[in-house]
């Protein structure tokens, strides 16, 4: 991504609902399986700007990894303490078997190999281990927003589902999530395509809608009612497919 990108994550990662929102589903999702005991090896791939090493500490020992020295740099000036490592997906510099958890929210989109990088995900976790990740949904929703984003493509769960099937992991959970809010977003971004842009050639901007402070709660209180329901069943559609996978074996 763009320094102007991460710029704007480091800026709105700890207020913007979309990311808290989607901190909190991977987190409650890991609640499900694991205690906040300080007891894990983590790898949190994709870290960008380290928000969310932070929530992932009270779980274990967390290392964060991404391609970006300038996301890195961001984890610094944020004060991220946990071990950080730049790294590709698809060549982890990590041993096998060497984590019980692996979060990578919204990088596998990312990657031009998404089975190599899968496959190197399955290769660091410990038997028994599980990758919680999210990945954007739908072509439909397809803009100038992951041509920004240096996104390679977006997914269905049936898409993701036999991605990870065929690297050896057994899905245990998947669902579309940011349901509530796919028609006006789906709208939106049918529009952004259509119109016009008044703008420097080859610039591509992503979309982070300005909100008001209540609407931005709003929206926050709407993203945690929707991660309740993801616990209970799979949703039809959304903005956004999340999932919990596990490598065979013994079951930390």
């Amino acid at each position: 991504m763009k320094h102007e990108e991460y710029e704007r994550m480091y800026r709105f990662e700890d207020s913007y609902w979309w990311f808290i929102a989607r901190r909190h589903l991977i987190t409650s999702l890991l609640e499900t399986h694991y205690a906040r005991d300080g007891q894990l090896q983590i790898l949190d791939i994709g870290c960008g700007t380290g928000a969310m090493l932070d929530d992932l500490k009270p779980f274990g020992d967390v290392v964060g990894a991404d391609f970006s020295p300038e996301a890195l740099q961001f984890c610094v000036t944020r004060g991220v303490e946990s071990p950080l490592a730049r790294a590709d997906v698809r060549r982890l510099p990590f041993a096998d078997n060497s984590f019980d958890v692996v979060t990578a929210m919204d990088i596998i989109e990312h990657i031009d190999d998404d089975k190599a990088a899968s496959a190197e995900i399955f290769r660091v976790l410990k038997p028994g281990g599980r990758l919680f990740v999210t990945v954007p949904a739908f072509a439909a929703l397809w803009s100038e927003h992951d041509e920004a984003l240096h996104h390679y493509r977006r997914y269905t769960v049936p898409h993701l589902k036999d991605l990870f099937q065929r690297v050896g992991l057994d899905v245990d959970k998947i669902s579309y999530t940011v349901t509530a809010l796919f028609p006006p977003i789906l709208l939106y971004r049918m529009l952004s395509n259509w119109l016009p842009k008044k703008r420097e050639a080859g610039e591509k901007k992503a979309n982070l809608v300005n909100v008001s402070g209540p609407v931005n709660s709003a929206l926050l209180t709407l993203s945690k009612l929707e991660t309740k329901l993801v616990h209970r069943l799979n949703l039809p559609f959304g903005v956004t497919v999340v999932s919990v996978a596990r490598k065979g074996g013994e079951v930390r």
